[in-house]
């Protein structure tokens, strides 16, 4: 298991190798994925056996201070959320048997 996460300059290394392509193209194109994720989130944006991007509205709620114990209002507000899709959990985590 890896001890930290990878780099984005990892990532591209990695994309421009398995591809055959420069680094420069596979970075590009990460950037665009990631450009395209963000403007098309609002109408949920799935990348296919990785997960689905989508926007979901939170109510409003009660919630308490853990310093002072307090109840205070959480107001509503809309959220951003990555759901994993299966083939991602299931590569990552095998279902046992």
């Amino acid at each position: 298991m890896a001890t930290k996460p990878m780099t984005k300059g990892e990532i591209v290394d990695h994309l421009a190798k398995k591809v055959g392509t420069t680094k420069k193209v596979a970075n590009q194109f990460l950037d665009e994925l990631v450009k395209l994720s963000y403007k098309e989130a609002k109408k949920s944006f799935t990348i296919p056996g990785l997960g689905k991007l989508t926007v979901v509205a939170r109510k409003k709620r009660t919630g308490i201070n853990p310093f002072t114990k307090e109840k205070m209002v959480i107001p509503a507000k809309k959220v951003l959320k990555f759901k994993v899709s299966k083939q991602a959990q299931n590569a990552v985590f095998p279902p046992k048997k």
